[in-house]
């Protein structure tokens, strides 16, 4: 029996190539390409992180909008009881003089005046429009 002839397994190596102007040129190339690929990619992100910072601006503009009209109502409600009761006392304390200087008292007024009923226009119609007749 013959004995098996052994195959080589690796690849021999090439010889090492002196870089031409051409692999210059290409190798120039493809980093102006990588180069331009990761600066849009950049900006990108740079925008949306803009973009995110703007939205919770915003948000947080609402929500200090939101408390703060809120809390002006609980005040409002908080003192709307606060000065009639002051109102009053003041308009029982002046009653007698004002009886004194034969004045006539004051009529309390209501917090709200309905609504005068606005007189109802009758709305013209337009006139009816005639189709033109094409020139023939």
């Amino acid at each position: 029996m013959a004995a098996p002839k052994k195959k080589a397994t690796r690849k021999t190596q090439a010889a090492a190539l002196e870089p031409t102007p051409r692999h210059l040129w290409l190798a120039s190339l493809g980093v102006l390409v990588a180069a331009r690929r990761e600066s849009q990619a950049v900006a990108k992100r740079a925008a949306g992180k803009v973009e995110a910072t703007i939205a919770d601006a915003r948000y947080a503009l609402r929500r200090a909008e939101a408390d703060l009209r809120a809390g002006v109502d609980g005040v409002r409600r908080q003192l709307t009881p606060t000065v009639q009761k002051l109102s009053h006392d003041v308009e029982a304390r002046l009653a007698p003089i004002v009886a004194k200087l034969g004045l006539k008292p004051k009529t309390p007024r209501n917090a709200r005046k309905p609504a005068t009923k606005a007189v109802r226009r009758t709305v013209r119609k337009p006139a009816k429009r005639v189709a033109k007749k094409a020139a023939a």
